[in-house]
């Protein structure tokens, strides 16, 4: 297999008959690093846990998916011509949304009710799209008519509709098993038939906020099966890190990497109603 690219995460090949064989690794990232050590079985849970999910999206938008790979971190996969925006949805307000509305009262230009907190409910679901920036530099939020103009009204629509079915599905699933979908990112792409689909991974605890519904309480950071558990850490003094200056991130304490992966294991667990094997 040719070797195409690897990222943050994953790694892309391309096989002999035109398929990508798409592998997870266990790296994990967070503000634009690669950190040390990697999560252990992080591949594989992003892996099956993405695949359990295009099952129960299926009826709502096609996917990528072509078959299993020789491993549990990998999937064959069609390839796709990808968006350039990145299509983000928020039910509950925080991260880089909160800041967003202390700021100007919005979050990608949407308007939001005065007085809401770190994990507030939002009235509805909401389209925040943001900039895919090359790598090492930040994503920056956009505005609907801002992708209107990057990719025009139609498939902007589209972008907006399939990014709040999708995250509406999931909540609901999520929300029977005892989980809020705080907010999620989607990749999509048009096939070889112009049709858009969806890409990469989907609903994971590295593209998604997952909180346990049993303890969320407005008014603070909420706790999580996701890897906001890790920015925590690099964001508190006990990591030592200034993430403000050029020196490269610590690398993560065994302690940090072992609830780390509790947090993902407990997030497919729930979910899937099933544990990892193989």
């Amino acid at each position: 297999m040719k070797h195409l690219h690897s990222g943050k995460v994953r790694d892309l090949y391309e096989t002999d008959d035109g398929l990508l064989l798409m592998v997870a690794s266990d790296r994990m990232s967070a503000y634009d690093h690669v950190l040390e050590p990697g999560i252990p079985d992080k591949g594989a849970i992003l892996t099956q846990l993405s695949l359990w999910w295009f099952d129960q999206l299926a009826d709502l938008v096609p996917n990528h998916i072509a078959g299993q790979g020789p491993d549990l971190r990998s999937v064959l996969c069609r390839k796709l011509t990808m968006v350039p925006v990145e299509c983000v949805a928020r039910g509950y307000l925080t991260g880089s949304g909160l800041i967003d509305y202390r700021r100007t009262g919005m979050v990608s230009g949407v308007a939001l009710p005065p007085g809401l907190e770190d994990g507030s409910r939002l009235p509805e679901p909401i389209f925040t799209p943001s900039t895919k920036a090359p790598v090492g530099q930040h994503d920056e939020p956009m505005t609907y008519p801002e992708v209107v103009a990057e990719v025009g009204p139609d498939v902007a629509e589209q972008l907006r509709e399939i990014t709040l079915a999708v995250y509406r599905r999931g909540a609901e699933i999520a929300l029977e098993r005892g989980i809020i979908l705080a907010d999620t990112k989607i990749e999509l792409g048009w096939d070889a038939d112009g049709v858009l689909t969806l890409g990469d991974e989907v609903l994971t605890p590295d593209s998604s906020r997952f909180w346990p519904e049993n303890s969320w309480s407005p008014g603070h950071r909420q706790e999580s099966f996701d890897k906001q558990f890790v920015r925590d850490w690099l964001t508190s003094p006990a990591s030592g890190w200034d993430r403000a200056s050029d020196a490269p991130p610590p690398r993560l304490p065994a302690e940090i990497v072992e609830r780390t992966r509790e947090r993902y294991v407990e997030a497919y667990q729930r979910l899937t109603g099933t544990t990892l094997t193989g």
